[in-house]
């Protein structure tokens, strides 16, 4: 089973992690790597270098960032392949995010775990489209 860590926060516009934060969250891909379940991982620069294209009453309108909820925003993503909703859970509660808060802050860390739909678990979806998808998720 494929889950999304989805890392929320939004850091201050240009600011970069600390090395510290750098160095643990390192720490944890490689973990993640050598239990043999990391497919993917990214961290995403602030909201401020970002767009929102909001579709609503038939138009779309473009809000350039950067965004005020914070507690909303994904800072960063692992993509991850285990056994079980448990075990996905169980790397989230592993992730460093709670290095990201400074000393005496009034912020929160989040790690939310989504599981990912397959195609073949979706029942309106047609052969062709299954089969697209996999082309997709395996990159070619």
């Amino acid at each position: 089973m494929r889950f999304m860590l989805m890392l929320k926060g939004d850091p201050p516009p240009g600011a970069m992690p600390p090395p510290d934060l750098v160095q643990a969250m390192h720490e944890y891909d490689v973990e993640l790597e050598k239990a043999g379940v990391l497919l993917a991982a990214e961290g995403l620069y602030d909201s401020s270098q970002g767009a929102r294209v909001i579709y609503a009453k038939g138009s779309r309108t473009v809000v350039d960032g950067p965004f005020t909820e914070a507690k909303e925003l994904i800072a960063g993503f692992y993509l991850i392949d285990v056994k079980s909703p448990e075990e996905a859970i169980e790397w989230a509660r592993r992730c460093p995010v709670d290095r990201a808060i400074p000393p005496g802050a009034d912020w929160e860390a989040v790690v939310e775990v989504r599981r990912v739909a397959e195609p073949t678990e979706i029942p309106t979806i047609n052969a062709e489209q299954a089969a697209q998808a996999e082309k997709f998720r395996l990159g070619r």
